[in-house]
C-alpha cells in the first residue's frame, strides 16, 4: 500500500496502520497512547516507526518467498 492511498482517505488502510502502530509500540515497550503523546521522545517515536518498517519489509520478503503470512 502506498502513502497516496492513505492520504486520499482509504479508511481501512489508515485504521490498519494505526492499529499496527499501537501493536508495535506495545511490543517494543513504548507507552504510546491514543491522543497526545508529546511526553514521548523523538527517539521513542522514531523507534516505533523504524520497527514498523522493519516488520513490513520482513512480511513482504516472506510473501515474495512464497510464505504469505501477514504482518
Amino acid at each position: 500500500m502506498n502513502s497516496d492511498a492513505i492520504k486520499k482517505g482509504v479508511p481501512e488502510a489508515r485504521e490498519a496502520l494505526n492499529q499496527f502502530k499501537y501493536e508495535v509500540a506495545n511490543e517494543i515497550g513504548v507507552p504510546l497512547k491514543q491522543g497526545y503523546n508529546g511526553d514521548l521522545t523523538s527517539a521513542q517515536n522514531g523507534y516505533v516507526g523504524g520497527y514498523m518498517v522493519k516488520k513490513m519489509i520482513e512480511a513482504q520478503e516472506r510473501q515474495m518467498a512464497g510464505g504469505s503470512k501477514p504482518i
